[in-house]
C-alpha cells in the first residue's frame, strides 16, 4: 500500500544525467512509496532499449544541430525530446505498481486544464485521435518504472526532421507522416508551461493517491552512481550497440511492434544474432537471441525453440507470432 508519494523534478535538461537519475530512483524506491519524477531533455532523440539508432535517428544532422542521441531502459519506440515536452516517470516497488492508476494520473491532470485526453490501445494518450503521449516501460528486481513523454509544445519540424519513421508503421496507425500523427497540448491550452503541467499532474497524484506529495531529496542529482551511469548512457557502446557481420536479415511487423533479426550462420548453425525491436516488453530481444544461439539453421528447429520460450502470456504470443514467421522465411 502506497503511504508515501515524492515528487522529484531534475534541475537537468541532459538526458544521459536525466535517465540516470530515473535509473538511481528505480532501484532505490522505498517499500510503500510512489515517486513521481519530472523531467525535460534538451534537442534529444531517445530510441528504445531494443532498437537501431541509425534506422531510427538522422543521427548526423541532429548531432550537427547540437542535439544528443540518448538509448533509454525501457522498450518501445523512437522518441524527440525538447523543453516542449515534459517527461513524467512513475516509480514503486512491483506491489504498488499500477499501470492504470498511474495513467490515470495523467489523463486526470490533462483533463483539468481543458484537454479532451483519451487513453488508446496500450500506450498512448490521445485528444481527437492524435497522439500526445506515448508511455513505455523496465523493470529492475522488486522495483518497476513507467514514464511518460507529454508533449506541450514540441517544436513538431525538428521531430520530423530528426525521426525517421518506416511507411508501414505509419500504415499501421493509418496516417501519412509523423507529424500528422501527433499533437501538442498547447493546441487546447495555449498558455501552457511546465510549470503549470507539473501543478496539474502534482494535483491529480494528490488525488488518486490520497496523499500529499512531499519534495524528495535534490542531492539525487550528486550520487556517484547517477555520474557514473550518466557516462555509460552517453557511450558509443550503449548508444550504437554492436554489429555482426551477417548471413540472413528479417525484417517485418506484428501487431505488437516491429522486429529486424540478423542472423549469423557457420556450419548449418546460428553462431550470433541480433534482435532489434520496438515491442514494449524490454526484454523479449534478448532472449530471442539467447534462444536462437547455436540453434540450426532451419525452419523446424527454429521455429521449435521459439515455440519453448517460457515467460508471460504476451511473450509467448509474440514468440509465437515470430516463430510462425521465421518458419515460412526459412521454408521457402
Amino acid at each position: 500500500m502506497i503511504s508515501a508519494l515524492k515528487i522529484f523534478e531534475s534541475p537537468s535538461g541532459d538526458p544521459y544525467r536525466n535517465i540516470a537519475a530515473e535509473k538511481h530512483l528505480t532501484e532505490a524506491v522505498g517499500e510503500g512509496e510512489m515517486i513521481l519524477f519530472l523531467w525535460q531533455n534538451r534537442r534529444t532523440v531517445v530510441i528504445g532499449k531494443n532498437q537501431n539508432l541509425r534506422a531510427e535517428c538522422r543521427v548526423e544532422r541532429l548531432l550537427r544541430d547540437g542535439g544528443h542521441p540518448a538509448r533509454r531502459l525501457s522498450g518501445g519506440g523512437a522518441v524527440y525530446h525538447d523543453e516542449g515536452n515534459l517527461n513524467v516517470s512513475f516509480i514503486a516497488r512491483k506491489p504498488d505498481y499500477d499501470t492504470v492508476r498511474q495513467t490515470n494520473v495523467l489523463l486526470k491532470a490533462v483533463r483539468r486544464l481543458g484537454v479532451p485526453a483519451e487513453r488508446t490501445g496500450r500506450n498512448d494518450l490521445t485528444a481527437e485521435g492524435r497522439k500526445f503521449s506515448g508511455h513505455a516501460y523496465y523493470e529492475k528486481g522488486s522495483h518497476a518504472c513507467h514514464h511518460a513523454c507529454v508533449m506541450m509544445a514540441v517544436d513538431e519540424e525538428a521531430l520530423s526532421r530528426y525521426l525517421t519513421v518506416s511507411s508501414d508503421k505509419l500504415a499501421s496507425h493509418g496516417v501519412p507522416s509523423v507529424r500528422s500523427r501527433v499533437v501538442n497540448l498547447r493546441d487546447y491550452v495555449p498558455d501552457i508551461r511546465r510549470e503549470t503541467l507539473s501543478l496539474a499532474i502534482r494535483e491529480a497524484a494528490e488525488e488518486e493517491y490520497g496523499l500529499k506529495a512531499a519534495a524528495g531529496d535534490p542531492f539525487v542529482w550528486q550520487e556517484e552512481t547517477v555520474q557514473k551511469d550518466a557516462a555509460w548512457l552517453a557511450s558509443e557502446a550503449w548508444l550504437y550497440g554492436r554489429n555482426i557481420p551477417f548471413t540472413a536479415d528479417y525484417e517485418t511487423r506484428f501487431s505488437w511492434g516491429s522486429l529486424r533479426l540478423q542472423v549469423q550462420v557457420n556450419e548449418g548453425r546460428i553462431r550470433d544474432v541480433i534482435c532489434y525491436s520496438d515491442v514494449m516488453d524490454e526484454d523479449f530481444p534478448a532472449a530471442v537471441q539467447a534462444c536462437l544461439q547455436g540453434v540450426p539453421f532451419d525452419s523446424v528447429a527454429v521455429s521449435s525453440c521459439l515455440l519453448a520460450m517460457d515467460g508471460s502470456p504476451e511473450r509467448q504470443t509474440a514468440a509465437r507470432e515470430l516463430a510462425d514467421y521465421l518458419r515460412k522465411q526459412l521454408a521457402e
